[in-house]
Protein backbone atom coordinates (compact mmCIF):
# COMPACT_ATOMS: atom_id res chain seq x y z
CA UNK A 1 0.00 0.00 0.00
CA UNK A 2 1.30 3.34 -0.93
CA UNK A 3 1.67 6.05 1.34
CA UNK A 4 1.03 9.48 -0.22
CA UNK A 5 0.94 12.27 2.63
CA UNK A 6 -2.91 12.55 1.93
CA UNK A 7 -5.81 13.84 3.79
CA UNK A 8 -8.88 11.68 4.31
CA UNK A 9 -11.67 13.58 4.02
CA UNK A 10 -15.31 12.83 3.08
CA UNK A 11 -14.49 9.37 1.25
CA UNK A 12 -11.88 11.04 -0.78
CA UNK A 13 -8.03 11.82 -0.27
CA UNK A 14 -6.56 15.46 -1.00
CA UNK A 15 -2.75 16.68 -0.92
CA UNK A 16 -2.80 19.21 2.38
CA UNK A 17 -1.71 22.32 1.49
CA UNK A 18 -0.56 24.12 4.73
CA UNK A 19 3.09 23.64 5.93
CA UNK A 20 4.91 20.06 4.35
CA UNK A 21 6.34 17.94 6.95
CA UNK A 22 8.26 14.61 7.32
CA UNK A 23 7.58 11.49 9.34
CA UNK A 24 10.93 10.92 11.07
CA UNK A 25 12.82 7.69 11.83
CA UNK A 26 13.06 7.36 15.63
CA UNK A 27 16.37 6.12 16.19
CA UNK A 28 18.55 8.26 13.84
CA UNK A 29 16.30 11.36 13.48
CA UNK A 30 16.40 11.38 9.82
CA UNK A 31 13.23 12.16 7.95
CA UNK A 32 11.37 9.10 6.16
CA UNK A 33 10.29 9.01 2.60
CA UNK A 34 7.07 10.75 1.47
CA UNK A 35 5.93 13.96 2.56
CA UNK A 36 2.65 15.06 3.98
CA UNK A 37 0.66 18.27 4.00
CA UNK A 38 -1.09 20.09 6.77
CA UNK A 39 -4.75 20.93 6.82
CA UNK A 40 -5.90 23.54 5.70
CA UNK A 41 -8.76 25.86 7.50
CA UNK A 42 -10.74 25.26 4.44
CA UNK A 43 -9.90 21.26 5.03
CA UNK A 44 -11.28 21.51 8.94
CA UNK A 45 -14.47 23.41 7.28
CA UNK A 46 -15.11 20.63 4.65
CA UNK A 47 -14.34 17.50 7.42
CA UNK A 48 -16.56 19.41 9.81
CA UNK A 49 -19.20 19.74 7.76
CA UNK A 50 -19.14 16.44 6.31
CA UNK A 51 -18.90 15.08 9.73
CA UNK A 52 -21.95 17.29 11.22
CA UNK A 53 -23.96 16.20 7.73
CA UNK A 54 -22.96 12.41 8.34
CA UNK A 55 -24.34 12.53 12.18
CA UNK A 56 -28.21 12.59 11.28
CA UNK A 57 -27.86 9.25 9.57
CA UNK A 58 -25.46 7.36 11.75
CA UNK A 59 -26.63 8.36 15.03
CA UNK A 60 -29.61 6.08 14.06
CA UNK A 61 -27.77 3.60 12.14
CA UNK A 62 -29.51 0.27 12.91
CA UNK A 63 -26.73 -1.14 15.69
CA UNK A 64 -26.13 -4.35 13.05
CA UNK A 65 -24.31 -1.86 10.83
CA UNK A 66 -22.71 0.15 13.72
CA UNK A 67 -21.41 -3.44 14.58
CA UNK A 68 -20.51 -4.62 11.71
CA UNK A 69 -18.16 -1.33 10.52
CA UNK A 70 -16.06 -1.49 13.95
CA UNK A 71 -15.53 -5.35 12.69
CA UNK A 72 -15.02 -3.88 9.50
CA UNK A 73 -11.91 -1.59 10.67
CA UNK A 74 -10.38 -4.69 12.47
CA UNK A 75 -10.17 -6.27 9.44
CA UNK A 76 -9.32 -3.89 6.90
CA UNK A 77 -6.48 -2.84 9.85
CA UNK A 78 -5.28 -6.73 9.95
CA UNK A 79 -4.91 -7.07 6.09
CA UNK A 80 -2.68 -4.11 5.82
CA UNK A 81 0.04 -6.97 6.96
CA UNK A 82 3.86 -6.31 7.89
CA UNK A 83 3.77 -3.35 6.16
CA UNK A 84 1.56 -1.35 8.72
CA UNK A 85 4.44 -2.82 11.25
CA UNK A 86 7.30 -2.26 9.93
CA UNK A 87 6.27 1.76 8.91
CA UNK A 88 5.42 2.24 13.00
CA UNK A 89 8.73 0.03 13.55
CA UNK A 90 10.30 3.32 11.78
CA UNK A 91 8.42 6.12 13.15
CA UNK A 92 8.15 5.39 17.00
CA UNK A 93 11.78 2.97 17.22
CA UNK A 94 9.44 0.77 19.15
CA UNK A 95 10.07 -3.22 18.80
CA UNK A 96 8.19 -5.30 16.44
CA UNK A 97 7.04 -7.42 19.49
CA UNK A 98 5.40 -4.95 21.14
CA UNK A 99 3.89 -3.31 18.35
CA UNK A 100 2.17 -6.19 16.60
CA UNK A 101 1.06 -6.86 20.08
CA UNK A 102 -0.58 -3.11 20.23
CA UNK A 103 -2.07 -4.14 16.92
CA UNK A 104 -3.86 -6.80 18.26
CA UNK A 105 -5.17 -5.08 21.04
CA UNK A 106 -6.11 -2.22 18.70
CA UNK A 107 -8.83 -5.10 16.36
CA UNK A 108 -9.80 -6.84 20.09
CA UNK A 109 -10.90 -3.59 21.43
CA UNK A 110 -12.78 -2.78 18.30
CA UNK A 111 -14.18 -5.86 18.19
CA UNK A 112 -15.29 -5.43 21.73
CA UNK A 113 -16.99 -2.27 20.96
CA UNK A 114 -19.16 -4.28 18.57
CA UNK A 115 -20.22 -6.82 21.07
CA UNK A 116 -20.78 -3.70 22.66
CA UNK A 117 -23.16 -2.34 20.20
CA UNK A 118 -24.89 -5.21 19.55
CA UNK A 119 -25.54 -5.91 23.28
CA UNK A 120 -27.65 -2.59 23.17
CA UNK A 121 -26.97 -1.91 26.76
CA UNK A 122 -25.16 1.69 26.45
CA UNK A 123 -28.79 3.01 25.37
CA UNK A 124 -29.98 2.76 28.93
CA UNK A 125 -33.76 2.58 28.15
CA UNK A 126 -35.68 3.02 30.71
CA UNK A 127 -39.41 2.99 30.53
CA UNK A 128 -41.50 4.67 33.44
CA UNK A 129 -45.03 3.74 32.88
CA UNK A 130 -47.61 6.56 33.04
CA UNK A 131 -50.88 6.53 35.14
CA UNK A 132 -53.56 8.94 34.11
CA UNK A 133 -55.47 7.99 37.29
CA UNK A 134 -53.49 8.92 39.67
CA UNK A 135 -54.03 11.84 42.21
CA UNK A 136 -53.64 14.87 43.10
CA UNK A 137 -51.88 14.97 39.65
CA UNK A 138 -51.49 12.21 37.11
CA UNK A 139 -48.17 10.69 36.20
CA UNK A 140 -46.93 11.34 33.07
CA UNK A 141 -44.86 8.29 30.98
CA UNK A 142 -41.50 8.65 30.57
CA UNK A 143 -38.80 7.03 28.54
CA UNK A 144 -35.13 7.49 28.54
CA UNK A 145 -32.91 6.57 26.20
CA UNK A 146 -28.72 7.67 25.72
CA UNK A 147 -27.96 9.54 22.40
CA UNK A 148 -24.59 10.36 21.14
CA UNK A 149 -23.51 13.62 21.25
CA UNK A 150 -21.99 15.02 17.91
CA UNK A 151 -18.59 14.90 15.78
CA UNK A 152 -15.73 14.34 17.71
CA UNK A 153 -12.04 15.27 17.33
CA UNK A 154 -9.79 12.46 18.55
CA UNK A 155 -5.85 13.40 18.49
CA UNK A 156 -3.43 10.43 18.39
CA UNK A 157 -1.10 9.98 21.29
CA UNK A 158 2.58 9.77 20.92
CA UNK A 159 3.62 6.70 22.84
CA UNK A 160 0.61 4.29 21.52
CA UNK A 161 0.51 4.60 17.39
CA UNK A 162 -1.93 2.31 17.16
CA UNK A 163 -4.02 1.81 20.27
CA UNK A 164 -4.40 5.08 20.91
CA UNK A 165 -3.75 6.28 17.71
CA UNK A 166 -6.01 6.64 14.43
CA UNK A 167 -8.32 3.27 15.07
CA UNK A 168 -7.80 3.77 18.89
CA UNK A 169 -10.15 3.18 21.85
CA UNK A 170 -11.22 6.93 21.70
CA UNK A 171 -11.79 6.49 18.30
CA UNK A 172 -13.36 3.35 18.74
CA UNK A 173 -15.56 4.12 21.45
CA UNK A 174 -16.80 7.25 19.83
CA UNK A 175 -18.20 5.07 16.54
CA UNK A 176 -19.62 2.61 18.71
CA UNK A 177 -21.55 5.28 20.26
CA UNK A 178 -23.00 6.75 17.02
CA UNK A 179 -20.62 9.76 16.71
CA UNK A 180 -18.60 10.45 13.73
CA UNK A 181 -14.62 10.76 14.26
CA UNK A 182 -12.05 13.84 13.01
CA UNK A 183 -8.67 12.08 13.57
CA UNK A 184 -6.13 14.74 13.85
CA UNK A 185 -2.96 12.58 13.10
CA UNK A 186 0.02 12.94 15.60
CA UNK A 187 3.16 13.93 13.81
CA UNK A 188 5.34 11.41 14.96
CA UNK A 189 3.74 8.50 13.31
CA UNK A 190 1.70 10.13 10.20
CA UNK A 191 2.81 7.35 7.85
CA UNK A 192 1.23 4.50 9.97
CA UNK A 193 -1.88 6.86 10.81
CA UNK A 194 -2.41 7.19 7.33
CA UNK A 195 -2.08 3.67 6.46
CA UNK A 196 -4.92 3.13 9.56
CA UNK A 197 -6.55 5.76 8.19
CA UNK A 198 -6.99 4.18 4.31
CA UNK A 199 -8.32 1.04 6.35
CA UNK A 200 -10.69 2.95 8.28
CA UNK A 201 -12.09 4.55 5.28
CA UNK A 202 -12.67 1.64 2.98
CA UNK A 203 -14.55 0.22 5.92
CA UNK A 204 -16.78 3.48 5.83
CA UNK A 205 -17.33 2.44 2.38
CA UNK A 206 -17.85 -1.72 2.87
CA UNK A 207 -20.73 -0.94 5.35
CA UNK A 208 -22.19 1.70 2.65
CA UNK A 209 -21.96 4.31 5.63
CA UNK A 210 -21.60 8.11 4.59
CA UNK A 211 -18.23 9.79 4.27
CA UNK A 212 -18.46 12.03 6.56
CA UNK A 213 -18.55 9.47 8.89
CA UNK A 214 -14.76 9.40 9.23
CA UNK A 215 -11.97 11.92 8.11
CA UNK A 216 -8.12 12.02 9.06
CA UNK A 217 -6.00 15.52 9.11
CA UNK A 218 -2.52 16.54 9.31
CA UNK A 219 -0.81 19.26 10.54
CA UNK A 220 3.00 19.73 11.87
CA UNK A 221 1.54 22.19 14.43
CA UNK A 222 -0.91 23.02 16.42
CA UNK A 223 -3.20 25.01 14.20
CA UNK A 224 -5.63 22.01 12.75
CA UNK A 225 -6.16 20.79 16.26
CA UNK A 226 -6.87 24.00 17.89
CA UNK A 227 -9.82 24.79 14.82
CA UNK A 228 -10.73 21.49 14.78
CA UNK A 229 -12.20 21.65 18.86
CA UNK A 230 -13.30 25.53 18.31
CA UNK A 231 -15.47 24.54 15.38
CA UNK A 232 -19.00 24.66 16.61
CA UNK A 233 -20.24 21.06 14.66
CA UNK A 234 -17.61 19.56 17.26
CA UNK A 235 -19.04 17.94 20.35
CA UNK A 236 -16.67 16.12 22.25
CA UNK A 237 -12.84 16.13 22.07
CA UNK A 238 -10.43 13.02 23.28
CA UNK A 239 -6.81 13.73 23.55
CA UNK A 240 -3.67 11.76 25.16
CA UNK A 241 -0.50 13.80 25.49
CA UNK A 242 1.21 16.50 27.53
CA UNK A 243 -0.68 18.74 30.39
CA UNK A 244 0.47 21.67 28.86
CA UNK A 245 -1.33 20.50 25.39
CA UNK A 246 -4.61 19.22 27.37
CA UNK A 247 -5.18 22.15 29.38
CA UNK A 248 -4.76 24.29 26.18
CA UNK A 249 -7.64 22.38 24.61
CA UNK A 250 -10.11 22.24 27.48
CA UNK A 251 -9.36 26.27 27.53
CA UNK A 252 -10.34 26.68 23.68
CA UNK A 253 -13.82 24.03 24.65
CA UNK A 254 -14.14 25.99 27.52
CA UNK A 255 -14.41 29.57 25.83
CA UNK A 256 -16.80 28.49 22.95
CA UNK A 257 -20.22 30.01 22.89
CA UNK A 258 -21.35 26.37 23.94
CA UNK A 259 -18.12 24.42 25.85
CA UNK A 260 -18.10 21.11 24.82
CA UNK A 261 -16.01 17.98 27.26
CA UNK A 262 -12.60 17.57 26.76
CA UNK A 263 -11.42 13.94 27.74
CA UNK A 264 -7.51 14.59 28.20
CA UNK A 265 -5.41 11.99 29.35
CA UNK A 266 -2.48 13.76 30.87
CA UNK A 267 0.00 13.37 33.33
CA UNK A 268 0.74 10.60 35.93
CA UNK A 269 3.62 9.42 38.36
CA UNK A 270 1.35 6.01 39.22
CA UNK A 271 2.75 5.74 42.68
CA UNK A 272 4.07 2.23 44.02
CA UNK A 273 3.24 1.46 47.95
CA UNK A 274 6.14 -0.91 49.03
CA UNK A 275 4.76 -2.18 52.71
CA UNK A 276 6.77 -3.82 55.32
CA UNK A 277 5.72 -7.54 55.15
CA UNK A 278 6.47 -7.14 51.22
CA UNK A 279 9.43 -5.91 51.13
CA UNK A 280 10.86 -8.06 53.82
CA UNK A 281 9.36 -11.67 51.93
CA UNK A 282 10.13 -10.77 48.60
CA UNK A 283 12.41 -7.46 47.79
CA UNK A 284 14.46 -9.02 45.81
CA UNK A 285 11.62 -10.12 43.73
CA UNK A 286 9.98 -7.12 43.61
CA UNK A 287 12.94 -4.80 42.70
CA UNK A 288 13.25 -6.90 39.90
CA UNK A 289 9.34 -6.94 38.81
CA UNK A 290 9.85 -2.82 39.22
CA UNK A 291 12.76 -2.49 37.00
CA UNK A 292 11.22 -4.80 34.11
CA UNK A 293 8.03 -2.32 34.30
CA UNK A 294 9.93 0.96 34.82
CA UNK A 295 12.02 0.32 31.23
CA UNK A 296 9.54 -1.57 29.41
CA UNK A 297 8.88 0.47 26.42
CA UNK A 298 11.70 3.20 27.05
CA UNK A 299 9.86 3.86 30.00
CA UNK A 300 7.13 5.73 27.77
CA UNK A 301 4.09 5.01 29.68
CA UNK A 302 1.46 6.82 30.98
CA UNK A 303 1.03 4.48 33.42
CA UNK A 304 5.14 3.96 34.06
CA UNK A 305 5.65 3.39 37.75
CA UNK A 306 7.76 6.71 38.05
CA UNK A 307 7.46 6.88 42.19
CA UNK A 308 8.51 4.14 44.69
CA UNK A 309 6.86 5.02 48.72
CA UNK A 310 7.99 3.24 51.44
CA UNK A 311 8.84 2.89 55.08
CA UNK A 312 12.90 3.25 55.71
CA UNK A 313 13.79 -0.40 56.88
CA UNK A 314 15.86 -3.25 56.02
CA UNK A 315 13.59 -4.47 53.28
CA UNK A 316 13.61 -1.02 51.51
CA UNK A 317 17.86 -1.42 51.50
CA UNK A 318 17.54 -4.74 49.70
CA UNK A 319 14.69 -3.14 47.39
CA UNK A 320 16.92 -0.23 46.58
CA UNK A 321 20.04 -2.57 46.41
CA UNK A 322 18.72 -5.05 43.93
CA UNK A 323 17.32 -2.06 41.43
CA UNK A 324 20.99 -1.08 41.64
CA UNK A 325 22.29 -3.67 40.84
CA UNK A 326 20.14 -4.54 37.65
CA UNK A 327 19.71 -1.19 36.18
CA UNK A 328 23.30 -0.85 34.79
CA UNK A 329 22.72 -4.17 32.69
CA UNK A 330 19.49 -2.41 30.87
CA UNK A 331 20.71 -0.88 27.86
CA UNK A 332 19.61 2.85 26.10
CA UNK A 333 16.09 2.57 23.88
CA UNK A 334 14.68 4.84 21.50
CA UNK A 335 12.46 7.23 22.26
CA UNK A 336 9.31 7.98 20.13
CA UNK A 337 10.81 10.99 18.93
CA UNK A 338 13.55 13.65 19.37
CA UNK A 339 11.55 16.14 21.14
CA UNK A 340 10.52 13.66 23.69
CA UNK A 341 14.06 12.02 24.02
CA UNK A 342 15.35 15.76 24.70
CA UNK A 343 12.54 16.33 27.22
CA UNK A 344 13.61 13.32 28.85
CA UNK A 345 17.16 13.99 29.01
CA UNK A 346 16.35 17.55 30.77
CA UNK A 347 14.33 15.81 33.12
CA UNK A 348 16.73 13.41 34.44
CA UNK A 349 19.08 15.88 34.25
CA UNK A 350 17.24 18.04 36.35
CA UNK A 351 16.97 14.87 39.14
CA UNK A 352 20.65 14.64 39.15
CA UNK A 353 20.81 18.02 39.82
CA UNK A 354 18.78 18.37 42.42
CA UNK A 355 20.01 19.07 46.01
CA UNK A 356 18.28 16.90 47.76
CA UNK A 357 18.44 13.91 45.32
CA UNK A 358 20.28 10.65 45.31
CA UNK A 359 21.34 8.79 42.10
CA UNK A 360 20.61 5.50 42.82
CA UNK A 361 21.32 3.71 39.30
CA UNK A 362 21.73 4.45 35.73
CA UNK A 363 21.01 2.22 32.62
CA UNK A 364 23.93 2.20 29.89
CA UNK A 365 24.10 5.37 28.16
CA UNK A 366 23.40 6.19 24.57
CA UNK A 367 22.46 8.05 21.64
CA UNK A 368 21.37 11.28 21.18
CA UNK A 369 17.68 9.95 20.86
CA UNK A 370 17.86 7.12 23.17
CA UNK A 371 17.06 7.04 26.53
CA UNK A 372 19.26 5.71 29.49
CA UNK A 373 16.67 4.60 32.13
CA UNK A 374 17.50 5.79 35.49
CA UNK A 375 16.67 5.27 39.38
CA UNK A 376 16.82 8.15 42.54
CA UNK A 377 15.94 8.19 45.92
CA UNK A 378 15.13 11.24 48.58
CA UNK A 379 13.35 11.58 51.50
CA UNK A 380 10.15 12.69 52.21
CA UNK A 381 10.64 15.74 53.92
CA UNK A 382 12.12 17.25 50.75
CA UNK A 383 9.86 15.53 48.08
CA UNK A 384 7.11 17.03 50.58
CA UNK A 385 9.29 20.45 49.98
CA UNK A 386 9.40 20.66 46.81
CA UNK A 387 6.26 20.65 44.25
CA UNK A 388 8.72 19.97 41.05
CA UNK A 389 9.64 16.33 42.61
CA UNK A 390 6.17 15.57 41.65
CA UNK A 391 6.78 16.21 37.88
CA UNK A 392 6.28 13.35 35.57
CA UNK A 393 9.64 12.68 33.55
CA UNK A 394 8.26 10.80 30.32
CA UNK A 395 10.76 7.85 30.48
CA UNK A 396 12.18 5.52 32.14
CA UNK A 397 13.11 7.37 35.10
CA UNK A 398 11.72 6.80 38.69
CA UNK A 399 12.42 8.11 42.47
CA UNK A 400 11.89 6.33 45.62
CA UNK A 401 10.83 8.45 48.05
CA UNK A 402 11.92 7.15 51.94
CA UNK A 403 9.43 7.81 54.59
CA UNK A 404 10.05 7.77 58.55
CA UNK A 405 7.24 6.05 59.58
CA UNK A 406 3.36 5.51 58.07
CA UNK A 407 1.87 8.55 59.01
CA UNK A 408 4.89 10.94 56.67
CA UNK A 409 3.52 8.25 54.24
CA UNK A 410 0.31 9.32 54.52
CA UNK A 411 1.22 12.85 54.12
CA UNK A 412 3.09 12.36 50.88
CA UNK A 413 -0.02 10.89 49.53
CA UNK A 414 -1.79 13.48 50.52
CA UNK A 415 -0.06 15.77 48.70
CA UNK A 416 -0.11 14.09 45.23
CA UNK A 417 -2.18 14.93 42.16
CA UNK A 418 -4.10 12.63 40.70
CA UNK A 419 -3.04 9.42 39.37
CA UNK A 420 -4.12 6.92 36.76
CA UNK A 421 -2.90 3.89 39.00
CA UNK A 422 -1.70 2.89 42.60
CA UNK A 423 -0.25 0.14 43.19
CA UNK A 424 0.15 -1.85 46.63
CA UNK A 425 2.63 -4.74 47.54
CA UNK A 426 1.84 -6.39 50.57
CA UNK A 427 1.89 -9.73 52.55
CA UNK A 428 -0.91 -10.84 54.66
CA UNK A 429 0.80 -8.95 58.11
CA UNK A 430 0.43 -5.57 55.73
CA UNK A 431 -3.05 -6.49 55.13
CA UNK A 432 -4.81 -4.53 57.73
CA UNK A 433 -2.62 -1.73 57.24
CA UNK A 434 -3.39 -1.25 53.14
CA UNK A 435 -6.98 -2.00 53.98
CA UNK A 436 -7.19 1.43 55.86
CA UNK A 437 -5.33 3.42 53.12
CA UNK A 438 -7.87 2.05 50.26
CA UNK A 439 -10.89 4.60 51.09
CA UNK A 440 -8.06 7.46 50.81
CA UNK A 441 -6.44 6.29 47.35
CA UNK A 442 -9.52 5.65 45.91
CA UNK A 443 -9.82 9.29 46.27
CA UNK A 444 -6.57 9.16 44.39
CA UNK A 445 -6.48 7.09 41.19
CA UNK A 446 -8.45 5.32 39.11
CA UNK A 447 -6.64 2.09 39.28
CA UNK A 448 -5.33 0.16 42.46
CA UNK A 449 -3.71 -2.75 42.16
CA UNK A 450 -1.87 -5.60 43.83
CA UNK A 451 1.16 -6.58 43.96
CA UNK A 452 1.52 -5.71 40.47
CA UNK A 453 2.63 -2.90 38.13
CA UNK A 454 0.30 -0.47 36.00
CA UNK A 455 2.34 -0.75 32.63
CA UNK A 456 -0.35 -3.67 31.29
CA UNK A 457 -3.68 -2.39 30.47
CA UNK A 458 -6.71 -4.94 30.21
CA UNK A 459 -9.07 -3.99 27.65
CA UNK A 460 -12.05 -5.05 29.84
CA UNK A 461 -15.69 -3.77 30.74
CA UNK A 462 -13.99 -3.63 34.14
CA UNK A 463 -11.24 -1.55 33.58
CA UNK A 464 -10.88 1.98 34.34
CA UNK A 465 -8.25 3.96 32.75
CA UNK A 466 -8.56 7.35 33.76
CA UNK A 467 -8.27 9.14 37.27
CA UNK A 468 -8.78 12.59 38.67
CA UNK A 469 -7.10 15.69 37.47
CA UNK A 470 -4.05 16.48 36.32
CA UNK A 471 -4.25 12.35 35.06
CA UNK A 472 -7.39 12.94 33.09
CA UNK A 473 -9.60 15.87 32.67
CA UNK A 474 -12.41 13.79 34.14
CA UNK A 475 -12.17 11.84 36.52
CA UNK A 476 -15.55 9.91 36.11
CA UNK A 477 -14.44 8.55 32.76
CA UNK A 478 -12.29 5.83 31.15
CA UNK A 479 -10.83 5.87 27.89
CA UNK A 480 -10.11 1.86 27.69
CA UNK A 481 -12.86 -0.50 28.43
CA UNK A 482 -16.61 -0.42 27.17
CA UNK A 483 -17.13 1.67 29.80
CA UNK A 484 -15.41 4.24 27.44
CA UNK A 485 -18.43 4.47 25.19
CA UNK A 486 -20.05 6.45 27.67
CA UNK A 487 -18.34 9.88 27.49
CA UNK A 488 -19.71 10.25 24.33
CA UNK A 489 -23.29 10.03 24.88
CA UNK A 490 -26.20 11.56 26.73
CA UNK A 491 -29.41 10.47 28.25
CA UNK A 492 -32.63 12.34 27.03
CA UNK A 493 -36.36 11.55 28.36
CA UNK A 494 -39.31 11.54 26.30
CA UNK A 495 -42.61 12.17 28.19
CA UNK A 496 -46.02 11.55 26.91
CA UNK A 497 -44.70 10.80 23.38
CA UNK A 498 -47.13 8.76 20.87
CA UNK A 499 -45.38 5.53 19.37
CA UNK A 500 -45.35 7.55 16.35
CA UNK A 501 -43.16 9.80 17.67
CA UNK A 502 -41.12 7.57 20.12
CA UNK A 503 -37.62 6.52 18.63
CA UNK A 504 -37.90 2.93 17.48
CA UNK A 505 -35.55 1.40 20.84
CA UNK A 506 -38.49 2.87 23.21
CA UNK A 507 -42.17 1.41 21.22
Amino acid sequence: MTITGSLLVAGAEKRGSNAEFYGVEAVTGKPLPTSFGGASVEDVEQAAQHAWEAFSSYREADLEVRAGFLESIAQEIESIGDELILRAMAETGLPRGRLESEGARTTLQLRLFAKEVRDGRFQELRFDVGDPSRKPVPKPDLRLRNVPLGPVVVFGASNFPLAFSVAGGDTASALAAGCPVIVKAHSAHPGTSELVGRALQRAVSNTDLHPGVFALLFDSGFEVGQKLVADPRIRTVGFTGSRRGGTALMEIARRRKQPIPVYAEMSSINPVILFPGALKDRGVHIASDFVTSLVVGAGQFCTNPGLVLAVECEGLEVFVRKAAELLPDVGAQAMLTPSIAKAYHEGVAKLRRHPDVRTVASGRSGGEFEGSAALFDTSARAFLADHQLQEEVFGAAGLVVRCKDIAELERVLDELEGQLTVSLHVTGEDEAEARRLVPKLEMLAGRLLVNGFGTGVEVSPAMVHGGPYPATADGRSTSVGTMAIYRFLRPVSYQDFTDALLPEPLR
